[in-house]
Parts: C-alpha cells; structure tokens; sequence
C-alpha cells in the first residue's frame, strides 16, 4: 500500500481537543513494499504519525492518501473496508487478560472473516497451525493454549506481534515493537517483521527508539522532533553528527554514545535501564 502524506497536522491520540499539534505539516511519502523506519526523542509525533497513517486520527490540517485515495472522503463501510487492509500494533498491546493465546493471535484476521466465521472461531479456533506458525517466529509456539494473563511483558508483546504474520495487512504500523523485550527477543523480533513484510511485499512503517536496530534492519530513516520532520535519509547517510542534532537536549534517550558511523549499526545497542520482562 502507497502511504501520502500532503502537509499533515494532528494532534496525540491523548490530548484535548484545544492541544497543540503533535504532527505539524508533516509531508511524505512511502511507496507500495518500502520499509521505514520512524525515529526520534520522547514527545516527537512517532505514535501521532502511525494513528495518522491508520486512519486512526484524521487529519487537522493537509491530506493524507493511501494508494492514492483519501481515505476520509470514504463511506464509513469503504472507511472500516480500508482500515481492514492496514495492522496497527500499539506499544502496550491490549490484549484480553483472560483470552487465550491462540484467539488473541488469529484476531488477526477478523476484518477479512465473516461475523459467523469470527464467532465459530473464539470456541473452535479454526487457524490453529496459522497461529503455530506465526507464534514460533518469536519462539513463541509452546504458548498456544496459555492465557494472556499468564505471560510476561514480553511475551504479550511478541504475541501481539505475531498477529501482523496472521493478517492480510498489505500495510504494516508498528509502534515501539520491542519495548519489552531483551536484545535477543528484539533481534528475532524484528527480523521476523521485516521479513514477513518483505515476503508478501507490504508495507512496513515501524518507531523505534532502538537507534541501532533501525539502521541495521532498515533502508530508510525518517526523523522526527518537535512534530516535524528532521530528516528522510537512507540508513547509510545517518551520521553521529546528525543523531545528536535529532536528540539534542535529550541525549540520554539515543542508545550509545554517538560512535563512528561505520559503528553506528552494531555499537549503540548499549544496555538500556528499561527492566526486561522478556522470559
């Protein structure tokens, strides 16, 4: 799916009405299977940017477009037809404590299932090697029939991540996928989106505050502060000199001590004081 944005403004998912925009005319655009990734300090619009794109918030000012369409001159039936094409995955995923793994991962598929098929499926789950499958990407098979409640931190997160790989999203939003999780799961993690992305040809746009893993796994940086764009770089053009410009007064949050550019991808994954909760 071709994501456009034209001047866009929006304000955060959580503010009032009277807030001050955490998107300002925000322009650019990501073409059908290209894989993005969205970095930038605490309060720069990252989780803003992805609502925006999900159709999730609508525009305050500008125009957005996907596959050339804007999506809020839509019925409200085209309107929930387009959402279905696009998975958004937020930071705290808000999974059902009491629902079993397997009916949080196949809710995946819901917006491309019949309500009859839907319902059939939270008693007799019907995708039940899907899940498997999807789960054992994040080494995450032997939870199939565990409750939501039961697991960690990080493996509710893997396991809302799994969803992506279960869907028919032609347009991936994942936000701060690997909060939660140790640099191991986070390396798997990753690679599992970026290759399930690549492999059905959608596209991928992901926040990240992992500096390192953003350069390393994808062509293309966007960086944000303040709601606007600092850059649009490929990877390879990031410099330490411009990640200090991007978190400027907010060093503490750029992983690692700005090395030399040939460093940057393997080197600023320095321990973060975030606790792991990843098992």
């Amino acid at each position: 799916m071709r994501v456009d944005l034209n001047d866009c403004s929006a304000r955060h998912p959580a503010s009032k009405i009277d807030a001050a925009p955490a998107v300002r005319r925000l322009s650019l655009s990501v073409a059908e299977g290209e894989q993005v990734a969205v970095i930038g300090p605490s309060g720069s619009g990252k989780t803003t940017l992805l609502h925006l794109i999900a159709c999730a918030l609508r525009p305050s000012e500008g125009v957005l477009k996907l596959n050339g369409v804007d999506p809020w001159t839509l019925s409200t039936r085209e309107l929930q037809l387009r959402r279905g094409e696009l998975f958004l995955a937020s930071q705290v995923p808000p999974l059902p404590p009491r629902q079993r793994v397997i009916t949080s991962v196949l809710a995946g598929r819901l917006p491309h299932e019949s309500v009859m098929a839907s319902l059939k499926s939270l008693f007799y789950p019907t995708g039940i090697a899907v899940a498997e499958q999807a789960l054992g990407q994040f080494d995450l098979s032997d939870k199939l029939f565990e409750r939501v409640d039961r697991l960690s931190g990080g493996e509710r997160q893997r396991v809302a991540l799994a969803r992506a790989l279960v869907s028919k999203a032609s347009l991936f939003l994942i936000d701060e996928p690997l909060s939660a999780l140790d640099p191991t799961r986070a390396e798997e993690a990753i690679a599992a989106l970026v290759t399930a992305a690549s492999e059905r040809g959608a596209t991928f746009v992901c926040t990240l505050h992992q500096v390192a893993t953003a350069l390393k796994h994808f062509p293309r940086i966007i960086g944000l502060r303040d709601g606007v764009m600092a850059f649009d770089l490929a990877a390879s053009a990031v410099t330490p000199e411009i990640l200090r410009a991007l978190y400027a007064n907010k060093l503490d949050e750029l992983t690692g001590a700005a090395p030399e550019p040939e460093e940057l991808p393997a080197s600023t994954a320095a321990p973060s004081p975030a606790v792991m909760h990843c098992r």
